[in-house]
């Protein structure tokens, strides 16, 4: 199977897998979906709960789609991209796909008025934070070497940088020295 359809497959199975269950299967089990109390009253938080899921899904939906058509291969760890991937949200933050997850779980919490989706994204969040920490990071250093310490130099692991990291801005993967 071509390389690519077969990273199209396998990063398709893990956003089920894995966004699926953390930021959909177990919020519907800590708060079924159902609509409490606006959080301190607020019911313009419901609206801005709506926002996070909804730009959560899109940001995870594209990151998604770049590790299969430019880095030919998936977020899973067991089927690693072969390329470096440092195009479109990775040029703000390095961890995308974490941000947006958490972000959807906080929205989630805002939408439903549910106090325990925050606290379940902030347990998401830690559990994200050492993943990074302990095999992301070492990895991706072992897998591209100078490549990823000149991006990991360069953008920030979680709060997005307002500029995106330029094609030609210096240290950054493939630009020139």
């Amino acid at each position: 199977m071509p390389r690519r359809a077969s990273a199209f497959i396998g990063s398709l199975a893990f956003l089920v897998v894995a966004p699926g269950t953390v930021a959909g299967l177990v919020p519907w089990w800590i708060s079924r979906w159902r609509l409490n109390a606006p959080l301190l009253g607020l019911e313009a938080g419901r609206w801005i709960g709506v926002l996070l899921i909804l730009v959560g899904a899109a940001v995870v939906l594209d990151a998604f789609a770049r590790f299969t058509w430019q880095g030919l291969g998936t977020p899973a760890p067991l089927f690693p991209t072969q390329r470096l991937v440092v195009t479109g949200l990775f040029r703000h933050v390095r961890n995308p796909i974490y941000v947006a997850v958490t972000a959807a779980i906080f929205g989630q919490g805002m939408l439903f008025g549910d106090a325990r989706l925050f606290v379940y994204g902030a347990a998401v969040w830690l559990f994200f934070h050492l993943f990074v920490l302990a095999y992301e990071e070492p990895t991706l250093l072992a897998t591209y070497g100078p490549e990823y310490e000149a991006f990991r130099a360069r953008v920030p692991r979680w709060i997005p940088r307002l500029r995106p990291l330029r094609p030609d801005e210096p240290g950054r993967p493939g630009a020139p020295r």
